[in-house]
């Protein structure tokens, strides 16, 4: 976790507010108790001065509700006064598990549906509060983020909708191209990473896992998680290597160019531990065939680290590919929904991010420097350093 020591001597921009739309609601009010429990601790000389009313709270939560009529509209209600506070919009656009009805049909939530409510909710604010941020753990459309032809630029438009909605942050994870932040380039746009999370639930589920170039190698699935790879090899000190995704431009299947094939490009991984890092899982279909060409590959044992693990097909496929041995364990964050019966499999790993966003939204409300939480290489290498002299109890805490 960021070093909340930091906020000692700053002071809150303005009271801090939560509003945590219904599908992120388990994220929310994690992060909610979480906030409870720091602001005990910090700044307690300056507790009663007026500067800091509001600063220490029973709940940050604003009730509030997205109603629908029977026709399927609706509209954002917000029940308690948010005038000159800093608020925090919090919501899941990839939560599936919402329903509504629509004529006495039950429909499923989708993002839009759930973009829309965000949009309500800053509608019904009327403009009161003294800032507004919203997060997106999961950036909306952010896979529709450039174009090719005569195409929507959806990621684009809905950044900047928001803007002009008053919206003055945008915070979000792992964004599939963070290069979409050029849309507002005179608004804020926080982009975070996960890595951080992924050593330690690492090391918390696989205690033999050594950590050095000779038994580690970080692989890419493709070019688009380069960077990804890259910087979470740096980080480990172990090489890393990539595969590269043979499209058939020829074809569209569900909106995108079939794979033809992985190519590797890369050093012998014979014997190694091998981490896959990228931002989702979709279908998951690429992921296991990367897997299963690790491991025809010599790979010891294979894990997967994914910021969202979407899983839009289901568990079936990662059910057979794990008995088959293709890989050892998925490790995804709990920053979007996920079906419950993942927790139930054997491979299932989840990557808290709560303390993480809790400590990213304090910062924010004092704007504090976010290097502290933007870079947590030096943590990285201080954790690892750690374990590898024989302390494997450094993430038990």
């Amino acid at each position: 976790m960021p070093n909340t020591d930091l906020l000692e001597n700053l002071m809150q921009v303005a009271p801090l507010k939560l509003i945590v739309h219904e599908s992120a609601k388990e994220l929310g009010d994690e992060v909610n108790k979480i906030l409870v429990e720091q602001r005990k601790a910090i700044n307690k000389p300056y507790s009663n001065s007026p500067a800091y009313i509001g600063y220490e709270e029973a709940s940050y939560l604003v009730d509030h509700s997205c109603p629908r009529f029977g026709s399927g509209e609706g509209k954002g209600v917000v029940n308690d006064s948010v005038r000159g506070k800093d608020l925090y919009i919090l919501a899941d656009p990839c939560n599936h598990s919402l329903t509504y009805k629509v004529n006495g049909y039950i429909n499923h939530m989708s993002p839009d549906n759930i973009y829309q409510d965000v949009k309500r909710i800053i509608a019904a604010l009327a403009g009161k509060p003294h800032r507004i941020t919203v997060v997106f753990p999961f950036l909306y459309e952010s896979r529709q983020h450039k174009k090719y032809a005569r195409e929507s630029l959806d990621a684009a438009i809905a950044l900047d909708e928001l803007v002009h909605m008053g919206v003055s942050n945008i915070v979000t994870f792992d964004a599939h191209d963070p290069k979409v932040q050029n849309s507002i380039p005179l608004s804020g746009f926080d982009n975070f990473m996960p890595p951080y999370q992924f050593v330690k639930a690492l090391i918390q589920h696989v205690d033999d896992i050594v950590i050095d170039k000779d038994h580690l190698i970080v692989i890419s699935p493709d070019e688009g998680a380069l960077d990804r790879a890259v910087y979470f090899a740096g980080v480990l000190g172990v090489d890393m290597g990539m595969f590269y995704k043979r499209r058939d431009y020829s074809k569209v299947v569900n909106g995108k160019n079939p794979i033809v094939a992985h190519e590797f490009l890369g050093d012998n991984i014979s014997g190694k531990d091998v981490i896959v890092i990228d931002d989702m899982i979709s279908s998951g279909g690429s992921m296991i065939d990367t897997a299963k060409q690790l491991k025809g590959m010599g790979a010891k044992r294979v894990f997967i680290c994914t910021t969202f693990g979407l899983f839009t097909d289901g568990f079936d496929d990662f059910d057979s590919a794990y008995e088959r041995g293709d890989f050892d364990k998925v490790i995804t964050t709990n920053l979007t929904y996920h079906d419950p019966i993942a927790r139930t499999k054997p491979y299932y790993v989840e990557a808290s991010m709560s303390t993480y966003l809790a400590a990213i939204i304090d910062f924010l409300n004092h704007d504090a420097p976010m290097s502290a939480v933007l870079t947590p290489t030096d943590k990285i290498h201080d954790a690892i350093k750690e374990y590898n002299n024989g302390n494997h109890n450094i993430f038990n805490d």
